[in-house]
């Protein structure tokens, strides 16, 4: 577990499923990006998301990082199909956290994706 979780009680905890093409292309940061890694959500004043080798945090950086919601668990062992979603465990650290699930999800797939080709157009 991330430091960042420790000690930090959970609201709720809920299973979940990544959609494919997010979780595949988080694989692919790790292959060229250095974990953790720190991406702010710009349409989420305050929020940023940190992704480790094992979980994605989305943090309240205006509460020193305190955690609002983290992916975690992913089912990922001997995933061999790899256009179906990957389930996880989702917890939610705040009452309203439900209300930015999608756009937390959708803002870190956009700044990956702008991260990752960067990087590879740098050859890492």
């Amino acid at each position: 577990m991330s430091h960042w979780l420790e000690g930090i009680p959970v609201f709720a905890e809920r299973p979940d499923e990544v959609d494919a093409r997010l979780y595949n292309l988080w694989r692919r940061a790790r292959l060229h990006l250095d974990l953790p890694l720190r991406i702010p959500l710009p349409g989420l004043s305050g929020m940023a998301m940190l992704l480790e080798e094992h979980e994605w945090i989305c943090v309240d950086e205006r509460q020193n990082d305190l955690p609002v919601l983290a992916w975690v668990e992913f089912q990922d062992h001997h995933r061999d199909a790899l256009h179906l979603p990957v389930r996880c465990r989702l917890n939610y650290y705040h009452y309203a956290a439900s209300k930015i699930r999608a756009e937390a999800l959708a803002l870190m797939e956009s700044a990956l994706d702008k991260a990752v080709r960067e990087a590879v157009a740098k050859g890492r």
